[in-house]
């Protein structure tokens, strides 16, 4: 189970998506505009952010723009969404783009895709185990 980070100021797109988000078996919180999602991420660390352009307060690019900003925020990965294309000079700041009217299935897929790749990046792997532990084993002899 992984944490998504929904942002939208739009109530009706926020709630039918979290529908399909918590449907995938995923934890889903939700800010109305790029401000809470700033806290919320800070708080929560995320795995994906899942962010509209156009909010009150601080729209999509200024929350990816901030998140940037941070060493323990800038990795986490963001599906930016809007009716309209946004500049392309600033698609680094997102993994993904997505146009509205949002297609739900290809926003499950693309949330799948960043998790599946951000969980098998170097750092994720296991490091091998070693057959001995710390602590010896005691025989129950020995037991009291």
């Amino acid at each position: 189970m992984s944490v998504i980070l929904l942002v939208d100021d739009d109530i009706d797109s926020l709630w039918a998506l979290r529908l399909v988000v918590e449907a995938q078996g995923h934890h889903v919180l939700l800010a109305l505009d790029g401000e809470d999602a700033l806290n919320k991420a800070s708080r929560y660390l995320p795995e994906v952010i899942v962010t509209d352009w156009h909010m009150s307060r601080l729209d999509g690019i200024g929350l990816c723009k901030r998140l940037k900003l941070y060493p323990a925020l800038a990795g986490i990965a963001v599906v930016f969404t809007s009716s309209e294309v946004p500049p392309a000079n600033l698609s680094a700041l997102w993994k993904a783009f997505i146009r509205k009217p949002l297609d739900l299935p290809a926003v499950e897929r693309c949330i799948d895709a960043l998790i599946t790749r951000r969980l098998s990046a170097p750092q994720f792997r296991r490091a091998p185990i070693s057959g001995k532990g710390r602590w010896p084993a005691m025989s129950s002899r020995n037991w009291t």
